[in-house]
């Protein structure tokens, strides 16, 4: 009988133990800081390709389906001057919420109707293009230069010479005229039709696009397509704009590549040649010095990925849509959190979108108000802070070597994934405060954002209509 107890007592501290697990984990805080802005990073040193490994590239065979690129982080592109750590955080949340104004607007606003040339294209880009970009070459020879990496924008487009007007950007403007693969596309042909908004030039009956970006940004140029090549692999007849009067906030890249679900997106374009397929990683740069990785092909998608299916927007086909079904907080479904608050309706409002540019997930206001207060009940026993910019859940870490925060999980059709505490609770300065990373909007669109994102594989399968979270995936 006291070997019965025994093993009763035995299991039931088993039991406590593995459900007190789901319930915490631990945060280190001294090991999550600000990312420090990097000085030896900037657009004069950055990685150039030399004249030798381009051509090297150029001499290259197609036959790879799969391949690998770095990502650098917007900052190291666009380093003010005199940045501190505070200044660097201060400036992502401002570009964070002029996105997502962008992005709400257009997914409100968005008919399936072509408006005429005059009338602006409102793309997913806001304030900031983007949050990340690699280096590729453009036309025969290839010239290199950075490109923003948007999966909320879809036409590829890159300033051209000669310029009506140009802003300043860290690689010298590309000429068409020097490229054996640069060509225009005419007037009225299905390639041309395929812009929303598609324009004619009357002198050399070109096709003509624009493309217009909710800070005022934008870009207007000829509609052609060239070759692009990234690291061995050559992509050609890649239909993008070749801009001549571009103006706004783009912060030194040559111009951006649309990584959207739209049929003028690269993924989309390039589907033949790389499955339809892509993924990221992206580290988190507060600890890491390794950079995020931009996968095409095969070798994308993760054996260990767990798979939800993408939704379909009538109105509106640029952004991945995914079924958001619920929010567990210390191993416990939120109540008030449920399917019925993320659901795109037959006008397509709503719904949740999954977006590499938006730093901060938003939630639809009465799931952030659920998820907030069931933190905060959960977090009980952490000293608490004053709110700090758009976050009202924060929290006094300083001087704690570690802490127990509650877990969250985020529950997807058919996929749960498990953040990580660095995920959700993040440093806004550097005396110890950290904030849950989430907002709540009066918007019907939620839209979950690269913090939540981090130290994920975050796999795009356009084929099988899916996207795919893979835990640890940067390694």
């Amino acid at each position: 009988m006291a070997g019965f107890f025994t093993g009763t007592a035995l299991l039931l501290l088993l039991f406590s133990l593995s459900t007190n697990a789901t319930k915490y984990q631990t945060l280190i805080p001294s090991s999550h800081t600000l990312p420090q802005p990097n000085t030896n990073t900037n657009t004069n040193t950055l990685p150039l390709s030399s004249s030798s490994e381009e051509e090297e590239q150029l001499s290259l065979t197609e036959n790879t389906l799969s391949l690998s690129l770095d990502l650098h982080h917007l900052d190291t592109l666009s380093l003010p001057a005199n940045a501190t750590p505070e200044s660097l955080f201060n400036h992502r949340l401002s570009r964070d919420s002029a996105r997502v104004k962008t992005i709400t607007s257009l997914a409100s606003n968005r008919t399936n109707t072509k408006a005429d040339f005059s009338s602006s294209v409102i793309s997913g880009l806001a304030q900031g293009s983007g949050e990340y970009f690699t280096r590729i070459g453009i036309g025969t020879p290839a010239r290199y230069a950075y490109m923003v990496l948007d999966t909320g924008s879809d036409v590829v487009w890159i300033q051209c010479s000669p310029c009506r007007r140009c802003y300043t950007q860290s690689d010298p403007i590309f000429n068409p005229t020097k490229s054996k693969t640069f060509a225009g596309v005419a007037c009225g042909t299905p390639l041309c039709n395929r812009l929303d908004s598609p324009g004619c030039n009357n002198r050399n009956k070109k096709c003509m696009y624009q493309v217009s970006y909710g800070d005022g940004s934008f870009t207007v140029g000829e509609f052609s397509t060239e070759t692009l090549t990234f690291r061995k692999t050559k992509v050609n007849n890649i239909a993008f704009g070749c801009g001549h009067d571009n103006e706004g906030l783009f912060v030194g890249a040559a111009g951006l590549l649309g990584l959207g679900r739209g049929k003028l997106s690269f993924p989309n374009q390039a589907g033949r040649q790389f499955g339809s397929k892509f993924s990221y990683c992206l580290v988190d740069r507060s600890m890491s010095a390794k950079p995020s990785s931009l996968v095409f092909g095969n070798a994308a998608v993760s054996r260990v990925a767990r798979f939800t299916p993408l939704v379909s927007n009538p109105k509106l086909d640029t952004f991945y849509y995914v079924g958001l079904t619920g929010i567990s907080v210390g191993g416990v479904r939120v109540p008030g959190i449920s399917s019925s608050l993320f659901q795109l309706d037959n006008s397509g409002n709503g719904g949740v979108i999954i977006d590499s540019g938006t730093s901060v997930t938003r939630l639809t206001r009465p799931a952030y108000v659920a998820l907030r207060n069931a933190f905060l009940s959960g977090a009980s026993h952490l000293k608490r802070g004053p709110n700090f910019s758009l976050f009202d859940a924060c929290f006094d870490l300083s001087g704690k070597t570690e802490v127990k925060v509650p877990t969250v999980v985020m529950h997807f059709k058919g996929a749960d994934v498990s953040l990580p505490a660095s995920n959700y609770l993040i440093p806004v300065d550097s005396n110890g405060s950290f904030c849950l990373a989430f907002a709540g909007t009066t918007s019907g669109l939620s839209i979950i954002g690269n913090i939540q994102q981090q130290g994920f594989r975050v796999v795009y399968d356009l084929a099988g209509s899916r996207v795919g979270f893979a835990p640890k995936g940067c390694a």
